[in-house]
């Protein structure tokens, strides 16, 4: 049976979805709106602080708007918006049909997605989540809201969604690369992917027994980390940290790995020293594990810990260097373009280094003891993401943009974006640096007059409004672009050097007609240079198997939704209406994974006749 020329509703068609591409404009939709909420929540922040005694947003409400962010930054946009370009971009590059699962890709958003809500639906059901975007066990023990049961619950549904997804592009990559296409023949986004789905299969787990643990101390009164019943709230730092350092190279390995592909299209050049930013993207990843307690360096853990992990810390700069080094001689001797992407990945360069110089600064234990809780480290940590993955995600959905919609964002728009945002970026954190040596402390919601911290905050809140109107113009590119409607072709760039630009824009579900052949790096360029333009084909013109779509993943998920909210409402488990709702909702779970493995799932087949792609010869 072929489903080619079918009719679907739209809407029924992405609750249904077990397409990569489609799955990936899903997760680009929900992280962009998460995306736009936790911006708001920091533009609050910044109103709060652009004056010293302000009463815009104060005590308890701070803190909750404050968690807020930096939980709904980190979990649920830059998360779901890394794994829109993971979906988007790596089955084309492997030169594959779709992921490994589908199922189970569908599976991975809707968790994601139904945590991301329940999390910010405390916002209107009595409080958010007050305890720190960490949420200490001290803190969040001490809590009498129901905020941190919120973060607990939701980060545990949504962290399940993104082990899935890094347990099923670690299989992808494994297991689909085209023929020919050996490792060292991958993209170094491809690359970048591999080893971050290899630290979610490994950090994940730590967060998620940690939450677990934290959630039977609130929930059912256990003692893992109550002090006062004999528990040590240590340990969940060290659990929370064992995840939440690796965390920070899930997000920039990616980004590192969609600046590659840029830097090398618009320079015109094969990335510089590709084998050697290979190994150090598998370094980082090795490293990442072993720097968590510079997390930890004024709880006493004692001088040979701190010294060890300090050395550490220091070391995992090597790798990032090397990287650095590799971008600019990539682009040196090159024939640059400075576009829309372009500008952001250079840019990215020199507010990446920054980050990283300060963050060697933070590596010295005795020098950490007077930066520690200042905003100095406020400074820091947002110059890696903002200036590393913000800089990353904007790059690549501006590259991708034309593969994944079939129209490009319009590039003078696209560069005022750039320009306002960047300037605001600077505005509002590199002055931070100076209001932490100062001794302003983070996570204070207000300050005094005349100890020369005014001026410092005022400019960074004028910082902050640049990125607002930034986005705003991006929202207003994106609105443009898909109201006029003007179709590219298959490398709207002209100079793409990897598969996806093989076949045409946006890509046809089965993606290849017939899998191509890969002849070495870059096999599209290759191909170029040998006059083809198109890529040869590594099997005859044949009929295609395609998964079916399914409603399941969807159901599974608002399961655990359901259960989640009878778990949040239940006193030590003894409110029977709770009970009824949590095993309601673990059963609506529990029967649709039993129809998932009852149901003859076959899939559907396109036949040889019905297949339209012409990236490839006949």
């Amino acid at each position: 049976m072929s489903s080619v020329g079918k009719k679907k509703g739209v809407i029924w068609d992405f609750l249904t979805t077990v397409d990569h591409k489609k799955i990936a404009i899903l997760y680009l939709i929900a992280g962009g709106i998460f995306f736009i909420l936790g911006g708001l929540e920091a533009l609050f922040i910044r109103l709060q602080l652009a004056i010293p005694n302000n009463h815009f947003l104060i005590g308890d409400a701070y803190n909750q708007v404050l968690t807020m962010h930096g939980t709904t930054m980190i979990f649920l946009a830059a998360m779901p918006l890394v794994f829109a370009f993971f979906n988007a971009a790596v089955p084309l590059q492997i030169g594959a049909r779709d992921v490994a699962f589908p199922f189970l890709n569908s599976l991975g958003f809707w968790l994601f997605f139904f945590g991301g809500i329940f999390l910010n639906l405390s916002w209107f059901l009595g409080g958010a989540p007050d305890a720190g975007w960490t949420s200490y066990a001290t803190l969040a023990i001490a809590s009498k809201t129901h905020g941190p049961d919120f973060y607990l619950l939701g980060l545990q549904i949504s962290g399940i969604g993104t082990l899935i997804g890094g347990i099923n592009f670690l299989a992808t990559i494994i297991t689909m690369r085209a023929p020919g296409m050996t490792y060292m023949r991958m993209p170094l986004f491809t690359w970048t992917v591999f080893v971050t789905s290899a630290l979610i299969l490994f950090a994940f787990p730590a967060l998620t027994i940690g939450l677990a643990l934290l959630m039977f101390d609130r929930l059912f009164g256990t003692a893992f980390f109550n002090a006062a019943l004999g528990g040590n709230s240590m340990i969940y730092e060290h659990l929370f940290w064992i995840f939440g350092h690796p965390e920070v190279y899930i997000l920039i390995l990616p980004a590192f790995g969609i600046f590659s592909e840029i830097i090398s299209v618009f320079s015109k050049k094969r990335l510089f020293g590709y084998s050697s930013m290979v190994f150090a993207t598998v370094l980082i990843g090795f490293l990442g594990f072993m720097v968590w307690a510079h997390h930890m360096f004024t709880d006493g853990l004692g001088a040979v810990p701190n010294a060890i992990f300090a050395v550490a810390t220091m070391a995992i700069a090597v790798p990032t260097g090397v990287k650095i080094f590799n971008w600019l001689l990539t682009m040196w001797g090159g024939q640059l373009r400075f576009t829309t992407p372009m500008l952001w990945s250079v840019a990215f360069i020199p507010s990446f280094v920054m980050g990283g110089v300060t963050g060697i600064m933070l590596a010295a234990a005795p020098a950490d003891y007077q930066f520690h809780d200042s905003y100095f480290v406020v400074a820091h940590f947002h110059y890696v993401i903002v200036g590393g993955v913000v800089f990353g995600l904007f790059a690549g959905a501006t590259y991708w943009w034309p593969k994944m919609f079939g129209t490009m964002l319009n590039e003078k728009l696209g560069k005022l974006t750039f320009v306002l945002f960047f300037i605001g970026f600077h505005l509002t954190f590199f002055v931070q640096h100076f209001l932490g040596l100062m001794g302003m402390p983070r996570r204070y919601f207000t300050y005094l007059p005349h100890q020369g911290l005014d001026t410092g905050n005022l400019i960074s809140s004028i910082g902050a409004a640049f990125m607002g109107i930034a986005t705003i113009v991006l929202l207003v590119n994106v609105i443009y672009t898909t109201v006029k409607n003007e179709k590219v072709g298959n490398d709207p760039w002209e100079t793409g050097r990897t598969l996806e630009w093989s076949i045409s824009s946006p890509p046809p579900e089965y993606n290849f007609a017939q899998l191509p052949y890969v002849r070495g790096l870059d096999p599209l360029w290759i191909e170029k240079m040998e006059g083809n333009g198109e890529m040869t084909p590594a099997e005859p013109l044949g009929d295609i198997h395609m998964p079916n779509s399914s409603f399941l993943p969807f159901v599974m998920s608002f399961g655990l939704f359901i259960a989640a909210f009878g778990a949040l409402y239940n006193d030590k488990f003894t409110n029977k209406t709770s009970i009824i709702v949590m095993f309601g909702g673990i059963l609506i779970t529990f029967g649709a994974m039993f129809l998932r493995s009852w149901r003859d799932d076959l899939g559907y087949h396109i036949h040889k006749e019905e297949l339209t792609d012409k990236g490839v010869k006949g």
